[in-house]
């Protein structure tokens, strides 16, 4: 009884409730479905009595509406530490900022640098204990809110609840307001098929696999390609430990090999920090013993992964050049997603005992004029640089896999070269000597 006369207390509509924002306030939206929908509509049709409100949020799907009303950006400017497709258009457009931001870092951001006047996040609704769960937002919201000067709940009634090690509710007597009401079903993110190069390189991949393996998996149509193989191979008793859980996981659950029995830490469980994908996905997740969601700040945290035996990191890249620099979050100057975890498991999965960690691509792409393009450049002159040349391990293609490390400047240049397509090795080769760092003992 004292619970529901509190929240009595705290409730109001999202139009009471975003009245506390002020003029040049940082307001923060957490990420992916943690997106407070009502909050952020009733906080759009504020424009005209505010200016230079800046709001945090990344992993959102559209519309986000206080971007969307503002093009002058005169009453809202939003930004985000790693972008969703839909706010890689808003960057296009010019109506998105991006924040740098290595995701194990992201709980000492907000603590000791970041200002946040208002966090605003969806939640499930209150247990009886006075608990609200923090679902697929755990990896991030919990620093956020114990950071905010006020705390502003959206009750998501479609929300998966998510069992956690730690920081995965937050407790009625640490919320100012509480906002309710529908929500549409919540937003998938669209099974992309594998193509026959995903497939060609998860083939490749496959033989460093064994049984009992912990993995990270990124999303996108390779996990999904990697997932594939595994379901249809005899390996078996897999462990999930990853920033990101998609349906790649679900798949690998559904053919039976996705057990955790094997995990050196959190054994049993499939350790996530944030979720995105299917509705099935979502019903799998949802108050799951066998899933536990942590903080980044323990998930990503590169010590934490080393000591998960047999740790498998799989993530994607868009180029890399012949010194084995990879750049993964924009083409050119044009961001693209985020740093992310890349970074976290290149490191945690190579100090790991039995651990690897890959960094995978096609070797081509075609840009929209139809003209084919390599992954594999001489250099690069300004690029955004992800993960530096002394932390990237493997690297596959549809033309093999290559392991960097403890590689001089020309064996790195040899051994990249032989995963470019044909078609473009002769000029790399080319480029390499160029760069002084081919010997003339190298194969062409």
């Amino acid at each position: 009884m004292h619970y529901t006369a509190e929240y009595r207390d705290k409730l109001c509509t999202p139009e009471q409730a975003v009245q506390v924002v002020k003029n040049g306030d940082w307001v923060d939206y957490t990420t992916s479905l943690g997106k407070p929908v009502l909050l952020d509509r009733a906080l759009a049709k504020r424009r005209d009595e505010l200016t230079d409100v800046k709001i945090r949020g990344n992993l959102l799907s559209g519309p986000i509406e206080v971007a969307e009303c503002d093009p002058t950006q005169e009453h809202f400017t939003y930004h985000s530490w790693h972008c969703s497709s839909y706010e890689r258009k808003l960057c296009d457009r010019g109506l998105c900022y991006f924040i740098p931001m290595v995701f194990h870092h992201n709980s000492a951001y907000y603590k000791h640098f970041l200002t946040v006047n208002v966090a605003m996040v969806s939640v499930t609704p209150m247990d009886k204990h006075g608990y609200f769960n923090l679902s697929t937002a755990t990896g991030v919201a919990a620093q956020i809110l114990r950071t905010a000067d006020i705390v502003i709940l959206e009750i998501n009634e479609h929300l998966p609840k998510l069992y956690g090690g730690y920081d995965e509710c937050i407790h009625i007597s640490e919320v100012d307001y509480i906002v309710e009401g529908e929500h549409d079903p919540l937003p998938e993110v669209p099974f992309i098929a594998p193509t026959v190069t995903d497939e060609q390189i998860a083939a490749n991949i496959i033989p460093y696999l064994r049984d009992g393996m912990t993995l990270q998996l990124g999303i996108g149509s390779l996990p999904h390609a990697v997932g594939n193989l595994i379901a249809q191979s005899d390996l078996r008793d897999f462990g999930m430990h990853t920033e990101l859980c998609s349906d790649a996981y679900l798949q690998l659950y559904k053919a039976g090999k996705l057990t955790n029995t094997y995990k050196t830490i959190n054994r049993g469980k499939g350790v996530l920090g944030v979720a995105i994908g299917s509705h099935e996905m979502y019903e799998w997740i949802d108050e799951n013993p066998g899933i536990a969601a942590y903080p980044l700040s323990y998930v990503n945290d590169p010590e934490v992964i080393g000591r998960i035996d047999n740790m498998l990191s799989i993530n994607s890249c868009l180029e890399i050049d012949l010194y084995g620099q990879v750049s993964s979050e924009s083409s050119g100057i044009r961001q693209i997603s985020g740093t992310g975890g890349q970074l976290d498991f290149l490191t945690g999965a190579s100090t790991s005992r039995g651990g690897k960690a890959f960094i995978c691509m096609s070797s081509t792409y075609q840009d929209k004029h139809g003209v084919r393009h390599s992954r594999i450049v001489p250099r690069f002159g300004g690029d955004i640089i992800t993960s530096p040349r002394s932390q990237v391990y493997y690297v596959a293609t549809e033309y093999g896999v290559v392991n960097l490390l403890g590689k001089s400047t020309w064996e790195r240049a040899e051994v990249i070269i032989s995963l470019a397509h044909p078609d473009f090795r002769e000029a790399l080769c080319a480029a390499a000597e160029a760069q002084h760092i081919w010997r003339r003992s190298n194969r062409r």
